[in-house]
């Protein structure tokens, strides 16, 4: 863990993934405070999953981990809202909630990944991996109409491959946070393996769709 720093965050009801895309609708007051502050500073805030409760109006319970954000597009709108595009960037682990004055605050830790001697090239753990992942989106293009090419590129190291995988395969959010969680790439490959197996029952459970099945899985 790194020496904790401040940080705005944006507490929401679904999982950031590294290399994952974060469209933000903001209309808040405070959230507008918080992009206009972010975007005078470096352009990253943090996000955390909403374990219980509401955002809005405050009384929620925040999880410990998160991923931070970084603006790629912000757009304001004549009557003050804001149109964003963000992307999870990194893990980061939240020390200390600070007080929500005047959006949401924390000190956060980021956590290094260690190299856990996993080769995304012909490591036969990664090629079982791959092999899976590929499987499970091929049996979701053909039914559930999902979006997303079986011949998908990743990135060459499993350390943002799996993050990738995670972000992209028809997941949900308890999923998605098992994978964040996980201090590792050899963590987060068995962590797949187990819920692309789950999902692949699921999906084969469901059958051909009947109009679009994909938001069940988003």
């Amino acid at each position: 863990m790194t020496v904790p720093e401040p940080m705005a965050m944006f507490p929401l009801g679904s999982v950031l993934l590294p290399s994952m895309l974060l469209p933000l609708h903001i209309f808040e007051p405070r959230y507008r405070a918080l992009i206009e502050d972010v975007l005078g500073a470096d352009g990253t805030f943090g996000v955390t999953m909403i374990e219980r409760g509401s955002e809005v109006g405050g009384a929620d319970i925040r999880a410990m981990i998160g991923c931070e954000a970084r603006v790629l597009d912000a757009e304001q709108q004549p009557d003050g809202r804001w149109h964003l595009v963000a992307v999870g960037t990194e893990p980061i682990d939240v020390v200390e909630w600070l007080p929500d004055d005047p959006y949401p605050r924390a000190l956060v830790s980021r956590r290094p990944d260690p190299d856990t001697g996993l080769d995304a090239v012909d490591d036969p753990r990664w090629l079982e991996l791959d092999s899976a992942f590929r499987s499970l989106l091929a049996l979701a293009a053909d039914l559930v109409d999902s979006p997303v090419s079986p011949d998908i590129e990743l990135a060459e190291d499993p350390q943002s491959a799996t993050y990738q995988m995670a972000a992209v395969a028809p997941l949900g959010s308890h999923d998605r946070y098992r994978v964040l969680r996980a201090p590792s790439a050899e963590e987060r490959r068995q962590i797949l393996l187990e819920v692309f197996e789950d999902a692949e029952v699921l999906i084969t459970a469901q059958g051909p769709p009947e109009g679009d099945l994909t938001d069940g899985f988003l």
